[in-house]
């Protein structure tokens, strides 16, 4: 079985590069993460890049028409891998190599799944510097999930009700520049964000009175400008 190991800025631009280098799309692939990425002393000395092995899985066998007499053969619910536990599992995994004992629970909330993570002192290094590591680790688990599972699934990752501090922290955030705007009479660009980040500032301001809001840029530098309306 093919494996190659790449490396990127982030978990994500070292996944992208390897299946470039594959020439193949997420499900046909196997990812390990071997090393999460870190800026260093400074954001210079000692930076490392995020690192990955990718094993490309065997082409699936295609499918031979059945003959009139032969009966479609049964499928042992047994035999089917539940897609959420899938996820659950390379989560744990993940954070066991970083030396990180976890408890995953189940949680519906109103972005759908969720699966909250908790543990020791440690686990905010699956959050990591504006929970970058823990969307990276949601983008995975996801493509994971969604191996395993016939219909599409999307699922949250959390960690100590990371997202709802978020959460309010944008929405405090978003109200502030939107004083500086009316105030100053200037547009505010704010920092490269993921969209669901963007979707809360959106949201926030979009009734109010003054300002409005939109995205400029392509992922992953895409930004949210707040502006007089």
């Amino acid at each position: 079985m093919k494996k190659i190991v790449a490396s990127g800025k982030t978990i994500e631009d070292a996944l992208r590069k390897g299946l470039t280098e594959l020439q193949v799309t997420e499900d046909r692939v196997r990812v390990t993460v071997l090393e999460q990425p870190s800026k260093g002393l400074f954001g210079l000395i000692g930076a490392k890049e995020a690192k990955l092995e990718l094993e490309l899985l065997p082409e699936p066998e295609p499918e031979t028409p059945a003959s009139p007499e032969a009966a479609p053969a049964a499928v042992d619910p047994a035999e089917q891998l539940d897609p959420i536990e899938q996820a659950e599992r390379f989560v744990t995994e993940v954070a066991g190599t970083m030396g990180i004992g976890i408890s995953v629970s189940r949680l519906e909330s109103r972005d759908g799944l969720t699966l909250s993570l908790s543990g020791g002192g440690d686990i905010g290094m699956l959050i990591g510097r504006r929970g970058q590591t823990l969307d990276a680790l949601q983008y995975l688990a996801n493509i994971v999930a969604n191996r395993y599972s016939g219909n599409h699934l999307r699922i949250v990752l959390d960690a100590e009700n990371f997202r709802e501090r978020r959460r309010k922290t944008l929405e405090e955030l978003s109200e502030r520049l939107a004083g500086q705007v009316i105030r100053t009479r200037k547009e505010v660009v704010l920092e490269p964000m993921p969209p669901q980040e963007r979707k809360i500032i959106h949201s926030q301001l979009q009734n109010h009175a003054k300002v409005k809001t939109f995205s400029k840029g392509d992922e992953p530098n895409r930004r949210v400008v707040i502006t007089l309306k």
